[in-house]
């Protein structure tokens, strides 16, 4: 059973806060806080990893009464690797900015469009100079990517098309182009 304890945090006699050990090593492992005294928890914090520091956040920034923020540390190194909001105020996270290699920069931003609670639409910084160089999207709203976009070049246009016809997750056929006119580079006689 989790040892559980409550917390007055502004000493007006009413506790905000409980605290729980999980896993009873003696380190609280979930911290739940009413932090605007409205009766409602808008902020939870949870030890995910065991080493007694919190690592995942996840706060109600509009007092809606669900959280719309989340934040985690994935990696342990005391900064945020991952990070979710619900910026249209459905109840779903939507946006989406990580940094999936540990440099404290983000990598990868991806966003729900249209609401269904899929991600839609996602950037990826690949070579991790701080540009996005592949693009995803579904098109389809099946949940999954089937449409790809590649800047080689790095100016900030897409060199190069993927599509995923079947739905796999591979890449059926490219469309080139690379010198930015409107013919795909196989069949463009100035390449």
């Amino acid at each position: 059973m989790a040892d559980e304890e409550y917390v007055d945090l502004d000493g007006d006699g009413y506790e905000e806060s409980v605290v729980s050990d999980e896993d009873g090593d003696g380190n609280y492992d979930t911290v739940v806080s009413d932090t605007d005294g409205d009766g409602y928890a808008d902020t939870v914090g949870v030890d995910t990893t065991g080493d007694g520091y919190v690592d995942t956040v996840g706060v109600d920034t509009t007092g809606d009464g669900n959280i719309d923020y989340v934040e985690s540390d994935t990696d342990g190194d005391g900064y945020a690797d991952f990070a979710a909001a619900d910026t249209t105020g459905d109840g779903n996270l939507d946006t989406v900015y990580s940094d999936t290699d540990g440099d404290g920069y983000v990598d990868f931003v991806a966003e729900d469009v249209d609401g269904d609670g899929n991600l839609d639409i996602a950037a990826y910084d690949s070579d991790g100079d701080g540009y996005a160089d592949t693009y995803m999207a579904d098109t389809d709203g099946d949940g999954n990517p089937d449409t790809y976009g590649f800047d080689y070049d790095e100016d900030g246009e897409i060199d190069e098309y993927g599509v995923d016809e079947d739905g796999d997750g591979e890449i059926d056929y490219y469309e080139d182009d690379i010198d930015d006119d409107p013919f795909d580079d196989f069949f463009d006689d100035d390449m």
